[in-house]
């Protein structure tokens, strides 16, 4: 498949902080599996999560709710966290040869020996039994509906093999929440939650491609595909573009809904938020591109938070 990389496996991972809660506090033993989980890098979970909390949001404005549903959002939280560990638990599994040849991954428990291949799919079974439990709280559509992106989620790790944009992959996996949260309280898919949707594949994409800035030297030597290989020195166009097709979406999916100025301004700081990510985006630079991936947590808040305002505003709205 093209150059051998043979890095140094580390003991822990690069990418993870130096100050991170498992490898300061956990115990040993459990490092590796906590590491397999990525629980020692959570900015993935927010970015599951946020698609999900959104919908929910969404969906309770559209149905004039006047606060979120702290219970739907804990189990979504809870969920976020057993199945994002078991999807990377899996795609590790399935890329154990390839991550051993790659700088950044190299650390990691499969590839360096921390753990062994049984017993990561032993952990990804346990991770899914978890997000089961926690999925037969919802009603049965939305069971349905979760149980429906498994597919999506078993082809991703194959797809750099295949194609130059597993981006887009990911982007239809890891944004199925957007779909979830909405059937959660609404019991089917309207067209607010699938504009959301929309939205977030386009976000994905677009911050999974500055991600992958960190990769495309190993990738290339490897013969794998990425957007940021495709797009190369045009790759803050096409983010830019990204980015902006999001926030046009989710400005669609707020107007189907029936939210509120307060939501759609917190569009418009979101919009913001990612041209400062475009405008200050430096490909060349794996720290300047995995800060700008981890900003993406601000975009989730800033969103969340507005519709979170609407529901509260238009509450007092009522008592006047």
């Amino acid at each position: 498949m093209g150059a051998e990389i043979s890095p140094k496996p580390l003991a822990t991972v690069v990418d993870a902080s130096p100050s991170n809660w498992v490898d300061r506090w956990a115990p040993a033993s459990w490092q590796p599996y906590l590491r397999l989980g990525r629980f020692d890098r959570p900015i993935g979970t927010w970015l599951l999560l946020f698609p999900c909390w959104w919908s929910q949001a969404l969906a309770q404005v559209n149905t004039g709710d006047h606060y979120p549903d702290l219970f739907t959002m804990a189990l979504f939280a809870i969920g976020a966290l057993a199945m994002r560990a078991s999807g990377c638990a899996y795609n590790d599994y399935v890329d154990r040869d390839i991550d051993a040849r790659v700088q950044r991954t190299a650390g990691r428990p499969l590839p360096s020996g921390q753990i062994s291949p049984r017993a990561a799919i032993g952990f990804v079974v346990a991770m899914a039994l978890v997000g089961l439990a926690v999925l037969l709280n919802f009603n049965s559509f939305t069971i349905w509906l979760a149980i429906a992106s498994l597919l999506i989620v078993a082809i991703y790790p194959f797809a750099k093999r295949v194609t130059s944009y597993p981006q887009v992959v990911l982007g239809l996996a890891f944004n199925w929440g957007a779909l979830v949260g909405w059937a959660a309280i609404q019991g089917s898919i309207g067209l607010p939650a699938l504009a959301l949707y929309a939205g977030c594949v386009f976000w994905t994409v677009g911050y999974d491609t500055i991600y992958a800035h960190q990769d495309k030297e190993d990738d290339a030597l490897l013969g794998l595909g990425s957007t940021a290989l495709k797009f190369g020195d045009d790759t803050v166009s096409f983010v830019g573009g990204m980015y902006g097709l999001a926030g046009v979406m989710w400005l669609i999916a707020g107007a189907l809904a029936g939210a509120h100025l307060v939501y759609f301004l917190a569009v418009v700081l979101v919009f913001l938020q990612m041209s400062w990510q475009v405008s200050t985006l430096d490909t060349k630079d794996s720290a300047n591109c995995l800060w700008r991936f981890k900003s993406n947590r601000d975009v989730g808040l800033a969103l969340l938070a507005g519709l979170v305002a609407d529901m509260a505003l238009s509450w007092f709205a009522g008592l006047s």
